[in-house]
Formats: C-alpha cells, structure tokens, sequence
C-alpha cells in the first residue's frame, strides 16, 4: 500500500470513528466518554454492515447524516478549513459550503472503509481541567500494521461536548485543505470555490479498493 493510500485509510477511520450511536444515547456529559462510546460503536458498525464495506456512499452519507452530525460542530470544521474568507461569505455561500465540505469528505474516503476491518479504539489519558470548555481526546486505532494516532478537539456546548476537528497522524482535517482552498479562493472567490466542490462531488464516486464485483 503506497503512502496515499495510506493516508486515505487513515482519514477514512477519522471520519468513521466519529460515529454512530446504534444502540445507545452517546454520553456527551464527559469528552473523552463520548468519543469512547462514539468510536467502538462505530467500528462495529462498519465491520457488520456489508453494504459500508462494499464502499456505497449513499449508506456512509446517510450513517453521516444520521448519525455523527449531531455530535460534530461542521460548520466550525468547515469555518477553519475556509479561513479568514469564512467572514466575507454571506450566509447562503456558508451553507454551500458546509453542505459541499461534507459531502466531499464522505465522498472521497468511503472507497476505503472496505479496509476497516479489525480495529480497536485505546483511549489515552486526557490532560484537562473541569472548568475547561475546549479539549483534546486523545485515542489510538489499533489493529494490523503500525498505531494509527487519532485526536479529537472537542468544545463544550450548551447542548454537550462536540467534535470541531480530527488529528490523523499530526495532520488535523481542517488544516489539510486550508491551503487548497485558500489558492481556490483567491483564483476564482467563494462561488468559485463552491462550484469547483460541487463538480467535484458530481463526478462518479470512487471505486472501493478491494470491493468486490459483481
């Protein structure tokens, strides 16, 4: 497996250890007790639903919707990785771009959820103090091959604690597409980056590596 691939596998446990809840009501009272539930929760859900591992977007988009958005802050993710142009956007090119961020990102990695397969999630200790509204979780994907490192950011909310950013092997989420974006912006403006996302997204979802064909 080349070093993309990789990184795709990597960020592709990021997105999926961010959720679901299949059978309880996460605890958000505590961060690091809500990322522990939401993340072996969610690995179990990927490795016995056959449709996920057989890389269909539309039932990693749904599982997403359903169920992560709740406890993610998007559109601080989102926010971050616009940058300083996320204050010259009117609020409809906000929501585009929410909405686009989203989709990309589900799009782009749910060809290698094929590869979730034996994982477990290890909770680090947390340094934090009660009074602290915002924190790291820190957590490692264990499985074949090497530790993956997986750190969360997390903010108290009014209603609980949500995810606002991903850490994937020193590399948050957000800030691996600020540049891009950046240099998208000032080439053609917000709408220019809101379309170049959009076809983006409607092009054909990519092939699931090791899916198999019928």
């Amino acid at each position: 497996m080349n070093s993309t691939k990789r990184l795709m596998l990597r960020l592709v446990v990021s997105i999926a250890a961010l959720g679901p809840m299949a059978s309880f009501a996460a605890d958000s009272s505590a961060p690091d007790q809500l990322i522990r539930q939401l993340s072996i929760e969610t690995l179990d859900a990927v490795k016995s639903d056959k449709a996920i591992q057989g890389g269909d977007t539309n039932k990693v988009m749904a599982l997403v919707n359903e169920k992560v958005m709740p406890h993610v802050d998007f559109q601080r993710i989102t926010a971050t990785a616009v940058g300083r142009f996320w204050r010259q956007a009117t609020p409809e090119q906000k929501q585009r771009l929410q909405d686009e961020f989203k989709t990309l990102l589900v799009r782009t990695y749910a060809g290698a959820l094929t590869q979730v397969k034996d994982q477990t999630i290890a909770m680090k200790p947390m340094r934090a103090s009660p009074e602290d509204t915002e924190v790291i979780v820190r957590t490692e994907i264990r499985g074949k091959g090497d530790p993956i490192q997986l750190d969360y950011r997390v903010e108290k909310t009014d209603a609980g604690w949500k995810i606002y950013d991903v850490n994937v092997l020193g590399i948050w989420l957000a800030d691996q597409y600020k540049n891009s974006f950046a240099q998208e912006i000032n080439a053609k403006g917000i709408d220019g980056l809101i379309k170049s996302l959009a076809e983006r997204n409607a092009r054909p979802a990519p092939a699931a590596s090791g899916a198999k064909k019928g």
